[in-house]
């Protein structure tokens, strides 16, 4: 088997309770291939070269201490890869499992959870302080569409020339845009003027 590589840092040491093994293994087996662990590669299998081992098997059990030789052994009976999950502890401490599987199903599930989340994008709508109803129904369906996709928008109204004299217009048809919609938002920002502009931020609700 080749040599893997981790990084991070072991922050536990002897003695150890069987969370924090759990814990231990989950860091190694969550962290970023190609790095380094504290400066030292992993060792799995034959690259174990201390005398003895603290063992953990399969189930989470702990068999005790164990010279390195007898506890290769019992990993090799048991189709299982000896891992070396903490190096600083005394003895070094050691897990029973199938180690290609076991990093295969985490990848998976993190890719899985990945799949999950949605990349929240901000979407800008401009209007004008007289825009028409026709209009206004037309850009707030594509307000209301870029939320249900998970989406911010920032609504903007856009004042020219001695339109700024009357920017009551402008909260007029923000508040237009709101009776619109009705639901399924949260308004993150009133309406504020920066410059020549009139803008609002808007969020999906969160769906329970």
């Amino acid at each position: 088997m080749g040599t893997i590589y981790f990084q991070f840092q072991i922050r536990h040491y002897y003695p150890l309770t069987l969370f924090d093994l759990n814990d231990i293994l989950s860091q190694i087996v969550n962290s970023n291939s190609g790095g380094r662990l504290e400066g030292k590669s992993l060792r799995i299998n034959e690259m174990i070269r201390v005398r003895e081992v603290r063992l953990i098997d399969e189930k989470g059990g702990q068999r005790g201490i164990l010279p390195t030789t007898e506890a290769l052994r019992i990993a090799k009976e048991a189709g299982l890869d000896l891992v070396e999950v903490s190096p600083n502890s005394n003895p070094p401490v050691c897990k029973l499992l199938d180690y290609g599987k076991y990093k295969f199903e985490q990848e998976k599930r993190s890719k899985e959870s990945k799949k999950k989340q949605k990349l929240v994008k901000l979407k800008e709508i401009r209007m004008q302080p007289k825009i028409d109803n026709h209009d206004l129904l037309f850009k707030t369906n594509h307000i209301k569409k870029f939320l249900d996709e998970g989406n911010k928008v920032k609504v903007t109204v856009r004042f020219r020339g001695r339109e700024l004299a009357h920017t009551d217009r402008g909260e007029m048809v923000l508040s237009k845009v709101l009776e619109t919609l009705e639901e399924g938002f949260v308004v993150e920002r009133k309406p504020h003027m920066e410059g020549r502009f009139m803008s609002m931020f808007l969020s999906p609700k969160s769906k329970k």
